[in-house]
């Protein structure tokens, strides 16, 4: 028996900072536009099972998208890339996601990310809170140093198995094996633009002194994070979501780094209270 997913795969060209992107992006659904970011290293296949959820998609335009470098997202096709190193900077991938939705014609979207994901959508609640309803960090924090390290490429090691194999211990024991071993090959798939992502994961990506400038009822800050995740803790999850005015903080049980990926039928039960808790703060 032939079953065909709802699930539909388009490129749009995009001009960010003077780079020209060819920028692959799933989508499923209607109503409210569930903007979607993949973590550091990774794509947009992570959202597989958002994508398909009927329940979520008959009230919202699911988009997960694979940003430059990633998935189906080539490099910058107007210069020449390879001649510099990749970095990935806030300001940079601000102004991606941004011109993204714009392309898109996304009106009120709701954006979401995890890891590195969950760092930007904290800064484009600083930053752009009027072009975004709301917004979901996942596994997020305020500041993530430690992990821009040489030894994500360095010369005598696999790079794709170490990338790899980093994430194996960052999932809970309980997510099924099938979806564990799943994130863990997606990773294989990532590691030439791991390190670059990691450049704004735990260097330009610092908001300690900017928390209190996040309005999080004019643009509600609902933040996600796992149990069984050590990378960011649910301690420091929390503890940025209480030093926003008006954040949410839901702490996810049996789950790791990569809820979206690793157990998503765990996920979906608190990603439906978090987009509960943002309408009730943006029907008022």
């Amino acid at each position: 028996m032939v079953k065909h997913s709802p699930v539909t795969g388009r490129y749009v060209t995009i001009d960010v900072d003077g780079m020209e992107y060819k920028v692959f992006y799933l989508q499923n659904g209607t109503g409210t536009p569930l903007v979607c970011q993949h973590t550091a290293g990774c794509h947009n296949h992570q959202w597989r099972g958002l994508l398909e959820d009927e329940e979520i998609t008959r009230h919202h335009n699911v988009i997960a998208y694979d940003l430059p470098r990633h998935g189906k997202s080539d490099p910058p096709h107007n210069v020449e890339w390879w001649k510099q190193e990749y970095r990935l900077t806030a300001d940079h991938y601000v102004n991606f996601i941004v011109t993204l939705c714009d392309a898109l014609d996304l009106r009120d979207p709701i954006f979401m990310g995890s890891s590195f994901g969950g760092n930007v959508a904290l800064q484009l609640a600083l930053r752009r809170p009027n072009r975004f309803k709301a917004v979901i960090p996942v596994e997020a924090a305020a500041n993530s140093p430690g992990f821009y390290l040489d030894w994500w490429r360095h010369p005598h090691a696999n790079a794709a198995q170490v990338c790899a194999s980093g994430v194996w211990d960052l999932m809970a024991p309980q997510s099924p094996d099938m979806d564990r071993w799943l994130t863990w090959f997606y990773y294989t798939q990532g590691s030439e633009a791991f390190k670059g992502d990691l450049y704004f994961y735990s260097v330009d990506h610092d908001l300690r002194d900017e928390l209190k400038n996040i309005d999080g009822r004019r643009c509600p800050v609902v933040m996600m994070t796992g149990t069984y995740d050590y990378l960011t803790t649910p301690e420091e999850s929390e503890a940025t979501a209480r030093q926003i005015p008006g954040g949410v903080y839901i702490e996810m049980e049996d789950i790791g780094h990569f809820p979206m990926s690793e157990n998503y039928p765990v996920f979906r039960i608190y990603l439906k209270e978090a987009l509960r808790i943002i309408r009730e703060r943006t029907s008022k």
